[in-house]
């Protein structure tokens, strides 16, 4: 039976802005204790009235709790009230100590000072024009989003999603909805095209209408390009649009070529026989990923064609001279490497841990900068290209700051036009190029220029489309030289050795003789409870590992898993080792996410306006609840994240392998379980394995680590760089 209940919210206690989930204790006006109120709440602020229509329950392990079937919210009427409402954080430049002051000056009145007298706040102590303007500005932003939130949750949108679109597209964002609700799965981050299809089927867009079917194959593609894929066969595109759209071929053919023509989608033919394709050759791709591909064979090319700008040298003399400036005697391969930098284009490096990668680069460099050239270096990520600064002694950079990316200035601004002003560019971690980045990247090599590709193409590719090192390599038009001997320094290290273990095939052994070196640097401890691999994980991370090792448990140690979910996934490793390691109350919380002060977190998209990209790992150094923000600094740049960005980031304390590329860490832990054999290949174990520096612990069972080790079977990708090339 459904009963009123009118309350004011004294505090929340759980919020998931991902879909409005509420637990909150509530005022009830003639009752002493608060009542717990459970539901799906609409952005509530502490302070607010809500009159609420609903159900007692009572819970086995909570208690009484009153569920809200249906609410609507008044702002507060007593002083305490509007004091709590405006000291929440509602309101961007009001904290609780403010929000006091003005209560104390204004009272009851205080409300109606904010909407109509605004100016009268310069009264209060702490408050000068700045802060009048941010307040203005947050009052009237927050009434128009509550006008959004209120249309948006009416049609299934959390209020965490309204805050984005309502920023995206401000007042028009109501309009924007009704007319193509589709646009959200591509203008809003966080928004996919299951929940935009969710909306669109609310407002009374039909299953098979053109809008729907055309956003819905748009959809498919980006999802498969996050597989990797840079295009698709026509005939499996049809088949897999068909099954998540439910509708029938022809809607989806005829959406094809309104994609076609409207130039959001390329069709090619492709000669070569490929047993995927069924009744026809034609590829589709999504259009950027056709002029991507294609503009890296072009350039590619062109750059290997042209004449160098440097001039040319004996490479004999140079190779002797070099090795007597550093010290060292090359082993022939490497010769071959120096060799061919003096004498080609454009070449690869390509080889495991310990085979000298960085002894070449080294080599290259001073043999080139005794030529008095002007030399680049660059790597995709920003611990890359540290890491590469810290070994050669030069400059590096992230390929976009080297591209220099500006989002306001509309993207890459060193282009074929304005080229950069380099004889010789080397890129590291050539392995995680993904196809649009190196398009951009060739664009803006100058033609004169030798380029240099150094990379493990043993690793996982990259996150996002193509499989570009390992097609460059396998067109054999491209120098490549393939590194494959451990020097003699790198053979004391078992990482190292049992890495090339797992990537010939072979299991690593761990019996208690097998040792290199006065310290053993792999482990395998086996366990094979999930639950007691977690237990394990957490006494290895907080004390058995700085115990012994001397490692920093945050900065040091990172855990790296094949999964998201599950017991051993990132998610719940990180709330585990969220506990264990900065312990205290949560000064944020996002969806089912807490943020502390010093937490390890990590981005997940490419934010181009605050310049940190998928993957960069940072510390959480302020919270600033009065404003809304919270500052994180990515390796001593501080970098300011608004509330409403914070699905952009995630606890780092735990890891994806994916994720993981690019980065190395003092030491490593890795779960591994037969649970993970979905996920379970040869290279992604390597991957794990070879992102320890000093210490690998895997923690698990041999017959997952067995699995793994056996299975080189990595997922297909559909590109066609390869045969351009060729």
């Amino acid at each position: 039976m459904l009963s009123d209940l009118s309350g004011q919210i004294e505090r929340i206690t759980y919020t998931n802005e991902e879909n409005g989930f509420t637990i909150a204790r509530v005022k009830v006006y003639g009752q002493r204790d608060l009542v717990t109120v459970v539901g799906n709440l609409m952005a509530p602020t502490p302070g607010e009235i809500l009159k609420m229509r609903g159900e007692w329950a009572n819970h086995p392990k909570f208690g009484e709790q009153f569920k809200v079937v249906e609410y609507e919210t008044k702002v507060p009427a007593t002083v305490y009230g509007i004091q709590k409402y405006l000291g929440s954080g509602l309101i961007r430049g009001l904290g609780p100590v403010i929000a006091k002051r003005i209560v104390k000056k204004f009272g009851k009145r205080t409300l109606d000072v904010i909407e109509n007298e605004i100016s009268k706040l310069a009264q209060v102590e702490g408050i000068g024009k700045k802060r009048i303007a941010m307040i203005k500005k947050a009052w009237s932003e927050q009434k128009e989003i509550r006008d959004v939130m209120i249309f948006l949750q009416s049609h299934g949108v959390s209020s965490g999603y309204a805050t984005k679109i309502f920023k995206e597209y401000g007042n028009r964002s109501i309009a924007v909805v009704k007319q193509n609700p589709y646009r959200l799965a591509t203008d809003i981050f966080g928004i996919g095209f299951i929940t935009a299809d969710s909306i669109a089927e609310k407002l009374g867009f039909p299953k098979d209408s053109e809008q729907r079917v055309e956003a819905g194959i748009l959809y498919v593609l980006h999802k498969l390009s996050d597989d990797g894929h840079v295009y698709y066969p026509y005939e499996e595109l049809v088949v897999k649009s068909r099954e998540i759209l439910g509708v029938d071929r022809e809607a989806v053919v005829k959406a094809l070529g309104t994609l076609a023509t409207d130039k959001k989608i390329v069709f090619e033919d492709l000669n070569e026989s490929i047993e995927e394709f069924k009744e026809n050759k034609k590829a589709v791709y999504l259009a950027k990923f056709h002029l991507c591909e294609v503009g890296i064979a072009d350039r590619l090319k062109l750059l290997s064609s042209s004449p160098r700008s440097i001039r040319s040298v004996d490479t004999n003399r140079a190779v002797e001279w070099v090795q007597k400036q550093l010290l060292i005697t090359l082993a022939q391969n490497q010769i071959s490497a120096v060799r061919s930098s003096l004498e080609k284009k454009v070449m690869v490096i390509t080889g495991g841990p310990g085979t000298g990668k960085t002894t070449i680069i080294n080599a290259v460099l001073k043999i080139f900068s005794m030529l008095k050239v002007r030399i680049m270096l660059a790597a995709p990520t920003g611990r890359a290209a540290k890491r590469m600064s810290e070994t050669s002694g030069f400059e590096a950079m992230t390929i976009h700051r080297l591209l220099e990316f500006s989002f306001a200035k509309g993207g890459f601004q060193r282009n074929e036009e304005r080229p950069l002003s380099c004889d010789l560019l080397v890129v590291d971690e050539a392995s995680m190029i993904d196809i649009v980045l190196m398009y951009h990247l060739l664009k803006a090599i100058p033609q004169g220029a030798v380029f240099i590709l150094v990379g493990d193409v043993n690793q996982l590719p990259s996150v996002g489309a193509g499989n570009i090192l390992k097609d460059i390599i396998e067109s054999d038009t491209i120098e490549v030289v393939e590194l494959n001997e451990i020097f003699r320094q790198a053979k004391e290290s078992r990482i190292i050795v049992n890495a090339h273990k797992i990537n010939q095939g072979v299991i690593p052994s761990f019996e208690s003789s097998y040792q290199y070196g006065p310290e053993n640097d792999f482990y395998f401890i086996q366990q094979e409870e999930p639950e007691r691999v977690l237990e394990t994980i957490l006494e290895l991370v907080k004390g058995r590992i700085p115990g012994r090792f001397g490692f920093d448990p945050v900065n040091d140690i990172q855990v790296m898993t094949p999964m998201h979910k599950g017991v051993v996934g990132a998610g719940n490793l990180n709330k585990k080792l969220q506990e264990a390691l900065n312990p205290g109350r949560g000064d944020v919380m996002r969806g089912d996410r807490i943020f502390r002060v010093n937490d390890k977190v990590m981005q997940i998209r490419n934010n181009y306006d605050k310049e940190v990209f998928n993957g960069d790992i940072g510390r959480i150094a302020r919270i600033h609840p009065e404003d809304q923000q919270l500052i994180i600094s990515f390796d001593g740049r501080e970098v300011i994240f608004e509330f409403s960005d914070l699905d952009e980031i995630v606890l780092a304390y735990a890891i994806s392998i994916h994720k993981s590329q690019g980065s190395e860490f003092p030491a490593v832990v890795i779960p591994i379980l037969t649970q993970h054999y979905i996920l379970l290949q040869r290279n992604l174990i390597y991957t794990a394995v070879t992102r320890g520096r000093k210490l690998v612990v895997m923690v698990g069972t041999r017959k997952a680590l067995a699995i793994g080790v056996n299975n080189n079977k990595t997922k297909k990708r559909f590109t066609y760089l390869k045969q351009r090339l060729c």
